[in-house]
């Protein structure tokens, strides 16, 4: 299966547009997985016009969307376990917070957001994937999202990619 993996989008109502080339991409996928903040609906249906969507709840998101969404989820893909979970505190201790959230789970892979910086690594054995910001280069060196391969003997492909 093939999944498009966004965070931090932080658009609104009036300026929802997603880039192209994301989108794009976004058509060929199987599910799309959003790892909070994207601030407005707009965003999630915009997404779901696209592909299958989940997404979790981020530290910026509406009080109307926060309802709406879980701060966490554990998906099963491909007969791999999938934790996605916004994160929060400071960035240098995304990790931490993330191996006290999961590992008690034995996660496959940990999604995350917050930061805005792209990460794609193994770390203890699970890999540890943020997407950084298709929208947003506060605290970013570029502009990504992220495209996650899970091929039906278990395989994972990952890949960070530029906007």
């Amino acid at each position: 299966m093939k999944i498009g993996v966004i965070s931090d989008t932080h658009l609104s109502k009036g300026s929802c547009e997603l880039p192209e080339k994301l989108t794009a991409e976004f058509k060929k996928c199987g599910l799309i997985i959003h790892a909070g903040d994207l601030t407005d609906i707009c965003v999630l249906e915009a997404l779901n016009k696209l592909s299958k969507t989940e997404a979790v709840c981020g530290n910026m998101d509406s009080h109307s969307m926060k309802p709406m969404l879980a701060e966490k989820k554990t998906l099963n893909i491909e007969g791999k376990k999938i934790c996605v979970m916004h994160g929060y505190g400071h960035p240098d201790k995304l990790v931490d917070v993330l191996k006290n959230e999961f590992f008690p789970e034995k996660p496959d892979i940990i999604i995350f957001g917050h930061s805005h910086k792209p990460k794609n690594e193994y770390i203890d054995g699970v890999l540890f994937f943020n997407p950084g910001s298709a929208t947003d280069t506060v605290y970013a060196p570029y502009r990504s999202y992220g495209i996650i391969e899970i091929d039906k003997a278990g395989a994972v492909k990952a890949d960070i990619c530029k906007l």
